[in-house]
């Protein structure tokens, strides 16, 4: 199985001819992410976690293709019909040829004052990705895909989450609103503070895949 890295919190997962990509935003390269894809899933609203447009338009050229995302996605995606799916936290079901179960639901809260939406965390058969949460799965993760910096966190936390789930191999995502030396300098902190739990955290760019063992 094979985990690629898109810009920001895209990510496709690739087995064989099972395919499926995880949030992909306005930021991502969505031509190449997703490019013959059959499973879409989206964790929450946020333009950098769905481009509404770019998603419809795929729609129309890979009748295949169908999509998993919260109720406000979802009805933001009507356009592809039964082939845009409502989904919450706790479910399981397949997408893209994987096995799909739902953790979460809740966005980590950025202010009092910002009404708190949806999100769905993701497991697909070892890889996660939590959106915009810090929701902590009960199944062994192979891969991690860690928001690295949000208005919502702090590195402290992102490094809490990262020991708590204690996969093997984590990657960063959500990075895109750091400089190249913010970036540099959060990494690092998660790196050494993780790597006495086990955690090998990894620099990765997009476009890169991590092979999953």
């Amino acid at each position: 199985m094979i985990v690629t890295k898109y810009t920001h919190a895209c990510v496709r997962i690739d087995d064989g001819d099972r395919s499926v990509v995880i949030d992909p935003g306005i930021w991502s390269e969505l031509g190449e992410a997703l490019d013959s894809v059959r499973g879409v899933l989206v964790t929450h609203e946020h333009p950098d976690h769905v481009d509404v447009a770019g998603i419809k338009a795929a729609g129309l050229r890979n009748p295949d293709l169908r999509v998993w995302a919260p109720e406000s996605v979802a009805a933001a995606l009507s356009d592809l019909g039964d082939r845009a799916t409502v989904v919450t936290a706790g479910e399981t079901f397949e997408a893209g040829g994987f096995t799909v179960e739902t953790f979460g639901g809740q966005h980590a809260v950025v202010h009092p004052s910002i009404p708190v939406i949806d999100n769905v965390g993701y497991f697909v058969e070892g890889v996660y990705h939590p959106g915009d949460s810090f929701a902590v799965p009960n199944r062994p993760v192979r891969v991690l895909a860690v928001p690295l910096h949000a208005p919502w966190s702090t590195t402290g936390a992102v490094v809490d989450f990262t020991v708590a789930v204690r996969a093997p191999v984590a990657f960063q995502i959500h990075e895109c609103l750091l400089s190249d030396f913010g970036r540099d300098f959060c990494e690092q902190h998660v790196a050494e503070a993780s790597a006495p739990f086990g955690v090998d955290f990894r620099h990765v760019d997009p476009g890169t895949a991590v092979e999953v063992a």
